[in-house]
């Protein structure tokens, strides 16, 4: 049995060829091909050989030599092995008519030259291409600044198994993209296309020619392969390449006699938003105002910020802008908003500016304004709860220089009585006696005084502005005997109007800040204890 195994194994080597290269076909995927475009070469090697045993540098003079991959191969059919070696070779010709790809040498086995035949962009139809791409720019001409939307896109006839889609090249100017991709399918000719579309965004920033060179795509897609029989089915994997056609397009500068921040655009809108159903607005009640700037064909970062003046008597609150680019109906659209709290300070009747934006047309070549009209609005007391802002500029120490001796002492008194003050709030919290309550007239107010200055305290400790103002407007009106406004509150003191200013300011603040809590109790305590003609007086309690 072992001598029949070895008789066998020899006769097995003795029938088995000795491999050696006997030939290298060279072939294309089409011919004639177009001018710019891309085109496959086949070389083909019956042995397993190395990656550089070809030498494609003979191509230069006439070929823009693109990726190179190269794929080995063996088969065994009835004990018959066969080894296969595959160049694939992205090539576009420089010039057009007739050029040829010469013979490829390896170790001595010579390829068939071929006769190619080059023709211009246009002269063959679309359905002979697999892969192309068409752009498309919404202006020829254009100004310093102004969007020039360049959508690209890219037509597949054959499975695509992996790509790259580049952005177009350009010097002195910014490009990004705008938006997402696209995927669709168009028929051409009766032939059904798999279409990517991305819409590119380009603002030159220098006047004179700007040079676009085209979008370009590279990758593999799957086509029919034109041999029969082979191991893995009838479709193979092949390279890809091309590249849309160099634009040109002449950039204005900034026209001399517009004035303004310069802003160019297909067209520009101001739009707000109002609380319409409200006819009359309250003291102290913030009015919430939406400005909005609209752009066609515009980038966001293009977009001027929009200054609103107020009149006397109003103060305004603003938030952070919001700016956003984004594709409408296949147009760029850019948005510029701007909230703004407005709160009234005083009673009457104010009139809200018109907003004016300029921008320039470039299709009439004119500059032309975007308005926001005018609006009147009328401004009544409140009675429940804010009539007035004081100013900060009213307690600034630049004016008042000559105060501060009387301040600092007033201060220090003030100081010496809120200590005393504290202590006989602690000690009332805990000598608190419910008989004694329902006969005695003063401890109710200060049972009282004492609930409303914990009120303050906790709304200090949660940073809750607005629960503050509250308290502080109920504990007032509660000490002084009559519903207290935040104004009447305010010309009590001047660290009283201090504290009131920094709490609104803290309310309508667009980043909340940490309430002033000691400051504010300091205004409150040193206030409570000024002399009244109906309370006992404080050297008799301290001198009993």
């Amino acid at each position: 049995m072992v001598i029949r195994i070895l008789c066998s194994l020899l006769l097995f080597i003795i029938a088995s060829p000795a491999f050696a290269l006997s030939q290298v076909q060279a072939t294309v995927d089409r011919n004639p091909v177009v001018a710019g475009e891309y085109f496959v070469l086949d070389i083909v090697a019956d042995d397993d050989l190395n990656a550089g045993a070809l030498d494609t540098s003979i191509l230069l003079d006439d070929f823009i030599v693109g990726r190179t991959s190269v794929g080995r191969s063996t088969k065994m059919v009835n004990f018959d092995t066969t080894r296969e070696t595959r160049w694939q070779v992205l090539l576009s010709p420089k010039s057009m008519g007739m050029v040829t790809i010469p013979s490829f040498n390896i170790k001595g086995v010579s390829s068939n030259p071929i006769n190619l035949k080059v023709i211009q962009q246009g002269a063959k139809a679309d359905e002979r291409q697999n892969v192309f791409i068409k752009v498309q720019t919404n202006a020829s001409e254009a100004y310093v600044g102004q969007l020039i939307t360049y959508k690209v896109k890219l037509y597949l006839a054959v499975e695509l198994q992996r790509g790259v889609l580049s952005a177009p090249a350009v010097e002195g100017a910014q490009i990004k993209q705008i938006g997402e991709d696209k995927d669709s399918s168009e028929i051409l000719d009766g032939r059904r296309f798999r279409v990517i579309e991305r819409t590119y965004g380009i603002i030159a920033d220098l006047p004179g020619e700007l040079v676009i060179n085209g979008a370009s795509f590279s990758g593999d897609v799957l086509i029919e392969s034109q041999r029969r029989g082979g191991m893995f089915g009838f479709n193979e994997s092949r390279p890809m390449q091309t590249e849309a056609e160099r634009e040109v397009i002449q950039v204005n500068s900034i026209p001399p006699s517009y004035q303004g921040k310069w802003l160019v655009s297909d067209i520009v809108m101001l739009k707000e938003t109002w609380p319409e159903d409200i006819s009359e607005f309250e003291v102290g009640s913030p009015i919430t105002r939406t400005v909005s700037l609209i752009a066609s064909n515009t980038d966001d970062t293009s977009l001027p910020d929009i200054e609103i003046p107020l009149a006397e008597g109003l103060k305004a609150y603003p938030e952070k802008p919001v700016r956003q680019t984004f594709v409408r109906d296949n147009q760029v659209v850019s948005q510029y908003s701007l909230t703004t709290a407005i709160v009234p300070t005083k009673p009457g009747t104010y009139t809200l500016p018109e907003i004016r934006v300029p921008w320039w047309n470039p299709y009439i070549k004119k500059q032309q304004f975007a308005t926001l009209p005018e609006r009147t609005i009328r401004v009544i007391g409140s009675s429940a709860a804010t009539t007035d802002i004081p100013a900060a500029d009213s307690f600034s120490p630049v004016n008042n220089q000559q105060y501060w001796p009387i301040i600092a002492g007033g201060f220090a008194l003030l100081w010496l009585v809120t200590l005393v003050l504290w202590r006989r709030a602690v000690s009332a919290s805990y000598s608190y006696n419910p008989q004694h309550d329902i006969h005695s007239k003063d401890n109710g107010p200060r049972k009282t005084a004492t609930t409303g200055l914990n009120a303050i305290i906790h709304a200090c400790d949660r940073n809750d502005s607005s629960a503050a103002i509250t308290a502080v407007q109920a504990y007032f009106s509660e000490r002084i005997g009559q519903p207290m406004t935040l104004s009447q509150i305010s010309n009590l003191s001047a660290p009283l109007a201090s504290a009131i200013h920094k709490l609104q300011a803290d309310k309508y603040s667009r980043q909340p800040q940490a309430m002033d809590k000691k400051s504010l109790m300091d205004a409150i305590l040193a206030y409570k204890e000024q002399p009244q003609s109906h309370k006992k007086s404080l050297i008799a309690d301290l001198n009993p």
